[in-house]
């Protein structure tokens, strides 16, 4: 017990914003780990400086300037599509050039038509300036809507979720995590700039909210129906990462304001979760109404413990870091009289609940005949995981820490 309130006093001593920094780090090391699981000619300078690349731009992501959030979306883009032999990593490239463009430009479109209205780039300035009810309607309405797009696709929430699924499917297991990761917090940090003081202009502010809590309702029912339909669990990973974005837009949709250290602890989260998580989703079997279950389960329990303890922080089981994001969601809905929302939110984790559960299942297997030897699962990947567990439960500490 000592031990533990010494180590508890220390996680609060080192505070909120380097332990995320930490968390990312740790995300950093388990994909240097994960690339050495590649074959010989792959494995090189070149991806271990888009994983170093990608954790620096997570870490910054948060309060950084939309032109340096730009150039984190075309790293991973071309990371992508770096290998000409990896047609799926191409077809995942194309997916996100084409949807994360198309969004782009017009939200482009609506920032520069907020501009040529208000007459500066200041989004403070712009409400005060609309305010002065000089401009006219439609123009603000229809810009303000438009400026908010990019950063619903890139939470990938539903209808977007597809290409969260596709990358945790086709892409490779040292950059899907921090890939998906670094897009996620773009999109966060996106919503937050953009919507920052949106309360001192009413209609403003009344037209945002409405739009995004009728998007993030749609992303919970339709991710919860996605999420019990899928059998691979690569994908069932990506539909967790796709309802995890769909708090985020819920949170900014209740009329919180997204500080970037709290985009920062979220997004450490994520790069942690989705580490294991996907890691572990790539030693399963597809769901079977039954299996042997998978080497690492049979074999090494610390790894499978670990791995499942970032699936389940995902689906927000009590007691795990992640659980705290769907109850302040949850809390700041409630709050707000959102009760509809607050509905899909709980179908949404009922649904996340039940498929981790199941997925646990289906991991141990179950009881039947005398089974074939299995061969031990890569150092690499058990240390992967090992790593992303441990680093939840230093998050999970510091959240318990007074």
């Amino acid at each position: 017990m000592k031990a533990l309130a010494a180590l508890l006093s220390w996680l609060a001593q080192l505070g909120a914003t380097r332990l995320a920094f930490g968390a990312v780090a740790a995300a950093a090391l388990a994909g240097l780990l994960l690339l050495r699981l590649e074959r010989r000619g792959r494995a090189g300078l070149g991806p271990a400086a888009t994983i170093v690349l990608l954790a620096i731009g997570l870490a910054f992501a948060p309060g950084a300037r939309p032109g340096t959030q730009l150039l984190l979306i075309g790293l991973v883009i071309a990371a992508l599509a770096r290998d000409a032999d990896e047609l799926l990593h191409g077809e995942c490239a194309l997916k996100l050039l084409w949807v994360l463009g198309s969004a782009l430009a017009l939200s482009w479109a609506g920032q520069e038509l907020l501009t040529l209205s208000t007459g500066t780039t200041y989004v403070i300035e712009q409400w005060s300036v609309l305010g002065l009810g000089l401009d006219p309607e439609f123009l603000w309405s229809t810009a303000l809507p438009l400026s908010l797009l990019i950063g619903v696709v890139l939470l990938g929430v539903a209808p977007f979720h597809f290409w969260l699924a596709d990358m945790f499917e086709g892409v490779r297991p040292w950059l899907a995590p921090l890939a998906v990761a670094t897009l996620q917090t773009c999109g966060a940090a996106w919503l937050g700039a953009r919507l920052h003081s949106v309360s001192e202009f009413a209609p403003g502010a009344s037209l945002a909210w409405s739009l995004l809590r009728m998007a993030a309702l749609i992303a919970f029912l339709a991710g919860a129906a996605t999420l019990l339909a899928q059998r691979r669990p690569e994908r069932r990973v990506g539909t967790l990462a796709s309802l995890n974005g769909a708090l985020v837009l819920a949170l900014v949709a209740s009329g919180r304001e997204l500080d970037p250290r709290w985009i920062l602890a979220w997004a450490s989260h994520q790069a942690l979760a989705l580490t294991g998580a996907s890691t572990l989703a790539r030693l399963l079997p597809v769901s079977t109404p039954a299996g042997v279950g998978a080497p690492l389960m049979r074999r090494h329990s610390f790894a499978a413990v670990a791995g499942l303890a970032a699936l389940f922080s995902l689906a927000g089981m009590p007691g795990t870091p992640g659980s705290r994001m769907w109850l302040e969601t949850a809390t700041a809905l409630g709050r707000g009289g959102h009760l509809e929302i607050l509905g899909g939110l709980g179908i949404a984790w009922l649904a996340a609940l039940w498929r981790a559960i199941e997925q646990l299942r289906e991991a141990y297997g179950t009881p039947g005949p005398a089974r074939e030897p299995v061969r031990a699962v890569p150092l690499a990947a058990r240390a992967a995981i090992a790593i992303s567990g441990l680093g939840l439960i230093g998050l999970a500490l510091a959240h318990w820490s007074p």
